[in-house]
């Protein structure tokens, strides 16, 4: 189950005059919580639901919840309080000592679809936005933010409106379309990151074997750099195995805006390539991050797979600054 917003609204777009659907937000949290503020959930009348707001332990009376708002106007402001013995959560047995708020909101053509579908085409396009929720029992209303809808405050959270700041999905180019790369490819879909593979030489980036990969470039490396998608990359593995593939590569992507790059192989290895690239640590654009991946022990793909993307998941969350920091790596 995938719990990237872009996802879930794709999953919802599909079906949304098929069933009657409700959107479960946790607007507010205190202490301890399985998920933060924005974490959101889509739930249907056949009693599915996309998404996690909790552990599970929640969904349950959730699902409750939500069946007092199908073919509704007004929305519901649920509470889970752990921190109080005779509160709802601890008689669902939930132990996390927390408080959760959610706004449970039906989504239906009369309420314009709490306006989800501009926020899906938004992020679908690649670009970040404000996403706005209205904090009331009575009727449901959402909107994108624009300069004609903007509230009091766009920056920050006020008692009645609830303020997202949406960004698309992560968008990740691996370099290279051998074995090692396909649970790279798998394990990034199953985050909700886009991927696309590119490997010109004949043989590798099968279609077949990348599935789950938004785009599969065997064109020549140079022209990577036309491609529409090319400046919206946010991580970059370089993993062709060749030295002078992986030369050619490290320098089509200087020109890229990405957050992370990363090369695969020991550092001796990094000197022959950044050689063949004429390029040197000092005059690279961007920091590299090479060995690439974490050190979390193992050697197989998918365990260098699990290394590569930690990496990238923490550099991308701002949890990890490849110029200050000293990593442990993943020596390849």
């Amino acid at each position: 189950m995938s719990n990237q917003l872009e996802q879930l609204l794709e999953i919802w777009y599909q079906d949304k005059d098929k069933f009657d659907w409700v959107l479960a937000t946790v607007v507010e949290t205190a202490g301890s919580s399985y998920r933060k503020t924005g974490a959101m959930m889509f739930i249907n009348d056949l009693g599915k639901y996309y998404g996690l707001i909790s552990g599970g332990c929640l969904e349950s009376d959730l699902m409750r919840q939500a069946r007092q708002c199908f073919g509704s106007n007004g929305s519901k402001i649920v509470c889970y309080d752990m921190r109080e013995d005779d509160d709802l959560g601890w008689q669902l047995g939930i132990g996390c000592g927390g408080m959760v708020k959610l706004l449970v909101q039906p989504i239906t053509s009369q309420n314009q679809y709490l306006d989800l579908i501009a926020v899906r085409d938004t992020l679908k396009a690649g670009q970040s936005c404000q996403y706005c929720q209205i904090v009331s029992e009575h009727t449901a209303k959402n909107y994108l933010v624009t300069e004609q809808t903007a509230p009091p405050s766009t920056v920050t959270t006020t008692p009645t409106h609830f303020i997202h700041q949406l960004s698309p999905a992560p968008l990740f180019a691996i370099f290279g379309g051998g074995v090692d790369a396909r649970p790279l490819c798998e394990m990034a879909y199953q985050l909700g990151w886009h991927v696309i593979v590119i490997d010109e030489r004949v043989g590798y980036a099968r279609a077949e074997y990348f599935i789950n990969a938004q785009h599969v470039f065997k064109q020549t490396i140079e022209n990577v750099a036309q491609q529409n998608w090319f400046k919206q990359l946010d991580a970059i593995a370089i993993m062709t195995h060749n030295v002078q593939l992986d030369a050619r590569v490290l320098n089509v992507v200087q020109q890229s805006d990405a957050k992370f790059i990363g090369l695969l192989g020991p550092t001796h290895r990094t000197e022959k390539v950044l050689n063949a690239a004429n390029l040197s640590y000092k005059t690279l654009a961007k920091p590299l991050s090479n060995p690439i991946g974490l050190d979390i022990g193992g050697e197989l793909p998918e365990s260098i797979a699990l290394s590569i993307l930690s990496e990238a998941h923490a550099v991308l969350a701002g949890k990890l600054n490849l110029e200050n920091t000293e990593r442990l790596q993943h020596v390849s």
